[in-house]
């Protein structure tokens, strides 16, 4: 058999796990009164972010993210919304990663992150259900026990026990995260999911700042089996403080990238017009990557980067 042929035929199985973790999400969000919707994928402008380089097409962007088209959404009165969508972002190729990847992404009006790290147990146990892998994932040798609640803890918690310093009192962002890769992460429960929560202000990113405690932001995100799975925000609604953001982010892009990028703007004018909502992205890719017991993202993608 050719050596296409044969790599497809190998992960077979796996393609159709995912297809039906597709249907069974779809189902999870329908029968929760979210309305499935579509947002562009070339588009003129993108979120600004130092970490995420874009491709270009023709003067404008494939979309490293649905984000700030679901917003405007939310900002015309679409209260629940949720989709599944090609993400494009260069230099992202590994074993967990691939330049185009698939998200799966909602947003709960007068919900919050935690909120949304609630519907990501439910979502998740649900399909461990389904599929009849059970309470207990096996990934890679290693049995997770998905029972709820996930643990939750801390970054500055995280940090202070694994790296020895508070990125909350004193932020360095290259130290973060390095520190996160190296020694944070390795050093979660192996056998449980991990939550990590109350990011820094200063990485706070399009949530909104702790109330009572500007120092740390209405951030989290899901680790699982050594897979960073999903990030939720508390959604920031402050025009002015987005705009804020933004403008440092492409000042500091532009400086040490020499990338120019510009504002914006009709998100920025529909950020006064949010509820207040959360959001969170989760990697389709890696969550197929668990629920198939896959040691890389090429495992559970038919064509990626290098096989097109």
């Amino acid at each position: 058999m050719p050596a296409e042929q044969e790599r497809l035929a190998q992960i077979k199985s796996n393609l159709k796990r995912r297809a039906q973790i597709y249907d069974l999400a779809r189902e999870f969000f329908r029968g929760r009164g979210f309305l499935e919707v579509e947002t562009p994928v070339r588009v003129p402008v993108v979120a600004p972010e130092i970490n995420i380089v874009p491709f270009e097409s023709e003067g404008w962007y494939l979309a490293a993210s649905p984000e700030l088209h679901m917003k405007r959404l939310l900002a015309s009165v679409y209260e629940n919304i949720f989709q599944i969508s090609h993400c494009f972002r260069k230099g992202e190729r590994g074993r967990l990663h691939n330049p185009e990847f698939s998200l799966l992404e909602w947003y709960r009006a007068g919900a919050n992150c935690m909120d949304m790290i609630s519907d990501t147990e439910q979502l998740v146990t649900m399909l461990a259900r389904k599929l009849r892998t059970g309470s207990i994932v096996n990934y890679q040798g290693q049995p997770i026990d998905l029972r709820l609640p996930w643990p939750r803890l801390s970054i500055k918690n995280a940090f202070i026990q694994s790296a020895g310093w508070d990125p909350v009192e004193n932020y360095d962002a290259a130290r973060f995260d390095q520190d996160m890769a190296a020694t944070v992460l390795p050093g979660l429960e192996k056998g449980r999911p991990t939550v990590l929560t109350e990011y820094p202000a200063a990485a706070a990113s399009l949530a909104r700042l702790k109330a009572g405690d500007p120092q740390v932001a209405e951030r989290a995100e899901v680790f699982i089996g050594g897979l960073e799975l999903a990030n939720a925000y508390s959604e920031l609604t402050d025009l002015k403080e987005q705009w804020r953001r933004f403008t440092e982010e492409i000042k500091q892009i532009e400086r040490q990238q020499g990338r120019k990028m510009k504002m914006p703007d009709s998100f920025i004018e529909a950020v006064g017009f949010m509820p207040e909502c959360g959001g969170i992205a989760l990697g389709m890719d890696r969550l197929a990557m668990l629920l198939c017991d896959a040691g890389s993202i090429d495992e559970v993608i038919a064509f990626t980067a290098d096989n097109i």
